[in-house]
């Protein structure tokens, strides 16, 4: 394996390294020694990195894909809607380093069930949230305003929820990451004309979109949408 890009430090928190002739990810492992979803575990400058699957991950999927100023950073904080089982955020866990915090939403009890046993009891800078998304007053550990939104949620409605929890959390200035589930708004109109009227939706908000990337061939009719909040 060789590393190509993204060295800087010696402790980068993100790197870009070749594997199988392909160019990969690797965040550097805030719980060393212990895997998430059976990624590999590589050593560079002495330190260790879990791969980042893109077929996983769809913030790895944007990334290879060419998404610009990722607004996670090292001592964040990011209002995750969505969490799953866990693989995404534990990489966003990574970004963030142990002074940084992942409030992460998950509202199906055996999924959030996993995601607890797996991910937030392993990390200390993940605090689960078991709720409606629909509901983000009652996120009662989320303690501040956070830098950065984050939502995956495969939901006709999946824009306004977003919206709904930028609007009550999300610092001025900060940033939005959504993934656009085509399939899951309109199963029969065209992906490009959904992400289009999605973006349009997240501009009359407020937010000015800085890049839509679609995130084929890792994920079919998806896209991410990177937005700030201007107002």
């Amino acid at each position: 394996m060789e590393e190509t890009r993204g060295a800087g430090a010696g402790k980068a928190r993100l790197r870009r390294v070749k594997a199988e002739g392909e160019d990969k990810l690797a965040t550097l492992n805030l719980t060393p020694g212990l895997k998430v979803y059976g990624e590999r575990l590589i050593e560079v400058d002495a330190a260790e990195y879990r791969m980042w699957d893109p077929v996983r991950s769809k913030l790895a999927a944007a990334l290879l894909k060419g998404l610009k100023n990722l607004p996670i950073h090292e001592g964040g904080k990011v209002l995750y809607l969505g969490a799953s089982t866990g693989t995404t955020v534990s990489h966003v866990s990574d970004l963030l380093g142990e002074s940084g915090v992942v409030f992460a939403v998950e509202v199906a009890p055996r999924v959030a069930r996993e995601f607890l046993e797996q991910v937030a009891s392993k990390r200390s800078n993940v605090i689960p949230i078991v709720e409606d998304a629909r509901r983000p007053e009652r996120y009662r550990s989320v303690f501040s305003k956070v830098d950065v939104v984050y939502c995956d949620i495969a939901q006709p409605d999946q824009t306004e929820i977003a919206l709904l929890n930028c609007r009550r959390h999300l610092s001025a200035g900060g940033s939005l990451l959504l993934i656009i589930k085509a399939r899951s708004i309109d199963v029969l109109k065209d992906p490009d004309r959904v992400f289009k009227e999605e973006g349009d939706k997240i501009e009359a908000a407020g937010f000015k979109i800085n890049q839509l990337i679609r995130l084929d061939p890792f994920d079919k009719d998806h896209a991410l949408i990177s937005a700030v909040w201007t107002e």
